[in-house]
């Protein structure tokens, strides 16, 4: 089993089964005034632009970063074929080689637990203008007693018990307050965060994808064994979970910080 993790092998799945972001949460954005037209935007970690697309569809200019040749490939189609214009850069959240103060928002979607935090921050602050806005945000899927999620996750520990540890499963609530700790050391303040539930429909198709687009699969598994997962996980949902749509229960969890 491969001992590091790359999303790059899953670029496929990623693009056409991770739904990303509900609209709720760049509507929150927007109400929180953090979120409007017109603003520079760097969107780290972006994997295949599902913020960075939810960005630049409310008029954000933006400039998506990845170190995945991959994943960045599959955004910039999705970008087009919504007519969505963004820069892209193959850079680390770390490094983004971006100029200092020249942005008013750095997005972090489903990303900052793979990064150096505490440089990933730092990295932040430099690219805001004063009074620019930092928001690290994640949804999780819930695992709940007796539930899709529950299953799922069995079955992913039953085929990769021993993955890399940013792979594991989160802290199973769907908040990180740890992340605020890390903001605040590089120089934030003030800070805000909230939370909202959520959930996504997906069918039997699409949970399967979405699930072998996960750390636990695809990113880390032989593809031998992504294929043996991914008929067991067939056939688990047909015998257990056998509607045609399932409706996954999912947390949203925003920190937005601001520079001073």
């Amino acid at each position: 089993m491969p001992s590091v993790v790359d999303f790059g092998r899953t670029s496929s799945d990623y693009s056409k089964h991770r739904q990303g972001f509900p609209d709720a949460f760049f509507t929150r954005l927007a109400r929180e005034g953090v979120l409007r037209s017109g603003l520079r935007a760097v969107d780290v970690g972006s994997g295949t632009g599902t913020v960075a697309r939810g960005l630049a569809r409310h008029g954000c200019a933006v400039t998506a970063t990845d170190i995945s040749a991959n994943m960045l490939s599959a955004a910039r189609q999705l970008a087009s074929d919504a007519a969505l214009s963004m820069d892209f850069r193959e850079a680390s959240a770390e490094s983004t080689g971006l100029p200092a103060n020249a942005f008013d928002l750095v997005t972090a979607g489903q990303c900052w637990h793979w990064f150096d935090r505490p440089a990933a921050a730092r990295e932040a602050l430099r690219l805001l203008a004063p009074g620019g806005r930092l928001v690290i945000a994640h949804l999780d899927w819930l695992q709940l007693p007796g539930n899709v999620v529950e299953a799922t996750e069995a079955l992913m520990s039953a085929f990769n018990p021993d993955p890399p540890d940013h792979a594991r499963f989160g802290c199973g609530v769907g908040l990180y307050p740890q992340w605020l700790r890390d903001v605040t050391d590089a120089g934030f303040t003030p800070l805000e965060t909230f939370s909202f539930d959520v959930l996504l429909p997906y069918t039997h198709e699409s949970w399967r994808g979405r699930c072998r687009a996960s750390a636990l699969v695809a990113a880390t598994l032989p593809p031998a064994d992504v294929e043996r997962f991914d008929a067991a996980h067939a056939r688990l949902l047909s015998e257990r979970f056998p509607h045609d749509v399932l409706d996954i229960p999912h947390r949203v969890f925003a920190l937005l910080a601001t520079r001073p």
